[in-house]
């Protein structure tokens, strides 16, 4: 049974972060409708029932269903998201690269596009970041309906969509050119379209953004590029096979440089995409252990030598994160995704400062709240607590193990530790150095439980909506167990 010693006195600052490092993605397919990731069974959740195999890509359509778009007006939505205080949303994603912008309301995306945006689902996501105090990055088409491979981009389509978000009251905070460009023509980019199409066409659009929308912040390339990274728990290259060009390729041969550097990256490959890529999956049974978790902090430190090279001195950002690729494993919705959630912010932050935009806020079961009735899920709560608790200063918690320092969120003197007990049978002790407040997190009824307990109590929402009782427990100074599988702030 280890033993850790909390310090308060003399801590080393490793850092200062973001605010709005627990961000989030609202899918350009949830504004408009579209297809996603269908739903697990409660018996696939529960981890009773097998998710039956595809046998090829191709197969991967069975997987997927039609979701009108989301009701970015719903009061229980709109309450939720604004209790996770300022934050970024980022509307993105493959489905953005195929978007018409159908502000005339003509009825019908021309050729070569796949969707359409109408003007008042645009009108509805700005006024939802506006509602929630957040700030808005979006990513743009890049379609054969706007151009081919051999003629340049151009802003015909991008100036629509940035004019209307300052007409409707929220001028586009970031842009990013495309999404996942190192996939290139797979992604819906034009036919055969090349790196060299790439590096034309994105110098087109940062020259344009910088001569007309200045206060513009430029973020890119949001890569999917994982060549060298192990995703699985085999130690197979997470990208190999996947991506038409390597981060480093899109980005050397621009002129015009990004101002924040950003790449996507989840811990492995769901059980959805599991037997077509065997070697990127991690059973339920390994989720808890340390090298799961260790997999974004991994990723994190091998992008920070490219953004070092290629961007220096520039914030790092995971325009897109999960607990897995295939819209999230079957445990996504349940307690055992915690660990990960609070590991992966906890450990960037001591690596460098940027945003983690987790995928999504409300569609499939990596969603932090049920798609259709918005119920939270336990990784909303980490989530709220994370924000209202931990402060932007990043201390040495020179300790072993899953265990992160920060300052208190309310500016109070003092600290906050994060105590990570992925241990499912030994406790974690920990001797405190004062009296403190405690918050402990863990499974209602293990680790797959869809329902959170705070100090032993549930976390679920009460009549109207309202909130459960987010307070911590007095503790005096002494020693404190954190019991094994457990996730426990402790604000000193």
């Amino acid at each position: 049974m280890p033993t850790i010693n909390l310090e308060i006195c003399n801590l080393e600052t490793i850092r200062t972060v973001n605010p709005r490092l627990m961000s989030y993605n609202v899918e350009m397919t949830e504004v408009t409708g579209g297809t996603f990731w269908k739903a697990y069974t409660p018996g696939q959740i529960a981890g009773t029932e097998k998710f039956p195999p595809i046998a090829n890509h191709d197969e991967q359509r069975k997987l997927m269903q039609w979701f009108d778009p989301i009701d970015s007006t719903n009061p229980r939505l709109r309450k939720l998201a604004k209790e996770l205080g300022p934050l970024w949303v980022r509307c993105s994603g493959t489905w953005a690269t195929k978007t018409y912008y159908d502000f005339d309301d003509k009825g019908a995306a021309p050729e070569g596009y796949q969707n359409r945006l109408t003007k008042q689902q645009w009108k509805n996501l700005i006024d939802f970041v506006n509602a929630v105090d957040a700030k808005l990055i979006i990513s743009f088409a890049n379609c054969q309906g706007l151009h081919s491979a051999e003629e340049p981009w151009n802003p015909s389509q991008a100036k629509k969509i940035m004019d209307l978000s300052i007409e409707f009251g929220h001028p586009v905070d970031a842009v990013c050119f495309t999404n996942e460009p190192n996939v290139l023509e797979r992604t819906g980019f034009p036919k055969g379209y090349t790196v060299e199409h790439f590096h034309r066409d994105q110098d087109i659009f940062h020259k344009w953004i910088r001569a007309n929308y200045p206060d513009v912040l430029i973020v890119g390339p949001d890569s999917t590029d994982g060549t060298a990274l192990k995703m699985g728990p085999t130690g197979v290259p997470a990208g190999e096979g996947l991506s038409a060009c390597t981060t480093a390729e899109l980005l050397e041969g621009c002129e015009e440089k990004v101002e924040v550097f950003s790449y996507h990256y989840y811990s492995g490959i769901s059980e959805r995409l599991a037997s077509i890529m065997p070697n990127s999956h991690w059973p339920a049974d390994t989720a808890h252990t340390d090298a799961y978790l260790a997999v974004p902090g991994n990723a994190a430190r091998a992008f920070a030598v490219q953004r070092d090279q290629l961007v220096h001195g520039a914030e790092m950002w995971v325009t897109e994160s999960g607990d897995s690729a295939g819209g999230g494993s079957t445990w996504a919705s349940t307690y055992m995704a915690v660990l990960r959630t609070l590991n992966e912010a906890a450990e960037f932050c001591t690596i460098t400062d940027g945003v983690i935009f987790h995928n999504t806020l409300a569609s499939s079961d990596y969603g932090w709240l049920k798609h259709g009735t918005y119920l939270p899920r336990p990784n909303y709560f980490a989530v709220l607590l994370w924000n209202r608790l931990m402060g932007n200063t990043v201390y040495d918690a020179k300790a072993e193990g899953h265990i992160y320092c920060h300052s208190r969120k309310d500016g109070k003197d003092g600290c906050v530790y994060l105590v990570i007990n992925n241990s499912l049978s030994d406790v974690t002790t920990v001797n405190l150095p004062k009296e403190a407040e405690v918050y402990a997190l863990a499974g209602k009824d293990g680790m797959r439980s869809t329902v959170m307990t705070l100090n032993g109590n549930d976390l679920v929402l009460g009549e109207n909506d309202e909130l459960p009782d987010l307070s911590g427990k007095a503790v005096p100074a002494d020693t404190l167990e954190i019991a094994p599988g457990s996730c426990t702030f402790i604000v000193l």
